[in-house]
This record gives structure tokens, sequence and C-alpha cells, in this order.
């Protein structure tokens, strides 16, 4: 794998504004239907869908130092809850559902040229819904910098498509439940996302050092979990490599994803 000596240090001028939008989308599906069933889930909107922001909230983003195209650190606590608090008012970083290495928020240079800089991130993070709470698999986004005028070229926080993009947690009497019993449930939700600027002349860029947007995604998720770590082979190759290496075959069946809070 490529190594990068070069290191930048990156700034942001806090006498600028930008000014975020915010969206959430109505719940498509969930497996048991709570969003048809639960009301703070049939009504889920954003808490404010356009808000202005001084720059200097965006540095919660930035190293602490000059970094390297690659390099990981973690994002400050202050920045990103002011910036969730405009999807859902209850934004939380202490995962209630933690397993261990589920809790955490890494950003990663991604590229950098003369005069931009791409940041990903991504974020873990739970909000306070009326009877329980919604749980996103991941907030991932990217920061790009203008580095000349030290300000906020694009900046996208949002929730991934899939499947299954999130995990609620729903505190109800319900169909005979005792109260205090908490009862889940995951689902899609086909937009839950913070925006500013416009990405079609970030993707144009041409930079000086770079990785792709997979390699930089696995080396945050590397940050969360440990499984992320480990040479994953696809069972229909696991026989013939371990005849060849004369090592044994681990197999592992899991019921939900290794890498993401969406069970």
């Amino acid at each position: 794998m490529k190594t990068f000596n070069n290191k930048i240090a990156l700034n942001l001028n806090s006498e600028t504004e930008v000014s975020v939008k915010g969206f959430i989308a109505p719940i498509a599906y969930t497996s048991s239907n709570f969003h048809e069933r639960w009301n703070a889930l049939a009504n889920l909107q954003v808490a404010e869908p356009e808000k202005r922001y001084p720059t200097s909230v965006f540095r919660a983003f930035l190293p602490n130092g000059s970094i390297s195209v690659g390099e990981c650190w973690e994002v400050e606590k202050q920045g990103i809850l002011a910036l969730l608090q405009q999807l859902l008012p209850n934004p939380s970083l202490d995962m209630r559902n933690d397993g261990g290495d589920s809790c955490g928020k890494w950003a990663c240079l991604r590229a950098y040229n003369d005069q931009f800089a791409d940041i990903m991130f991504r974020v873990h993070a739970e909000f306070a819904i009326q009877d329980g709470w919604f749980t996103p698999s991941q907030l991932a986004g990217h920061l790009t910098i203008d580095r000349h005028q030290e300000t906020v070229a694009f900046f996208q926080l949002r929730v991934p498509e899939g499947i299954l993009n999130f995990d609620v947690n729903w505190e109800t009497t319900e169909d005979g439940w005792d109260p205090g019993i908490v009862i889940t449930d995951a689902g899609f939700c086909p937009q839950m996302e913070l925006c500013a600027g416009t990405q079609t002349g970030v993707q144009a860029l041409k930079f000086t050092e770079t990785i792709t947007e997979e390699d930089a995604a696995h080396k945050l998720a590397c940050c969360f979990y440990k499984s992320q770590q480990i040479n994953w082979v696809p069972l229909e190759n696991a026989l013939e490599i371990a005849q060849a290496q004369q090592k044994p075959i681990h197999a592992i069946a899991v019921d939900g994803p290794l890498a993401d809070e969406a069970c």
C-alpha cells in the first residue's frame, strides 16, 4: 500500500458563516412496521431545515497538527453535537447499545491539492425521541476545505443508503408489553442528511495526493471495529487458500452487519 510522507496543516476562518440545509425523508419501511404504529417514528422530521453556523463549528473535523493523506484522527465532540441537533434535537455520542467498539467519531484526510483538502469522516450517534431512541447505522460524510480562503467549500453528513440503515428502540405497552420493556426494530430511511455547498465541483478536482473513497471508508471503519482489520476471504475461495497456506478455516455465521449499527 502506498504511503504518503507529505504533511499539511488545515485551518478555517472563524469570521465566515456556513448555511447548512437539513433533510429527513419519511421512513420507507421497518421490519415490524414500527413506522406505522409509533407516532414519533411515523412523524420523524428534521428539527431545522436550514441553519447558519460560524465556520468555527467545522473546526471540530480538523486535526490538531499537520497530517498526511490516509491518516485518521478523532473528531471534537461539541462541534459535531451542535450540527447533529439540526437533524434531531437530542443527539448523544454515548451509544446505549454499545458493544465495546461502536462508539466514536473519526476523520481521515482523503486528498488535497494546492487549493483544496477533502476530509472524510464517520460518526456514531443516537437520538432520543418520544418513548425511545433512534440509532442510524452511521453518519458519514465529507468536509472539503478551500485552503486559500480557509472556508468550507462543501459539507455533507448523511446516513448512507442500505437495506437497513437505522435501528430503533421503543418503550411501549402496545400488544400487552409490560411498562419499561423496550422492543427493537430496524428499517430504511431514504434520506437523513445535512449539506452545504455543492459536490459537483469537488468531484471534478485533480488532487496532488489522494486515496480512494473506498480506502478512506475502510480506514474509518477500522477505527470502530476490530473485525474490519481481519482479512476476510469469500467462502468460495477459502478452501483453495487454506490448502495453499496450510491454515485452518474459521467460518463465521452472523445475522447482522459487522461494520455498522443497523442490526
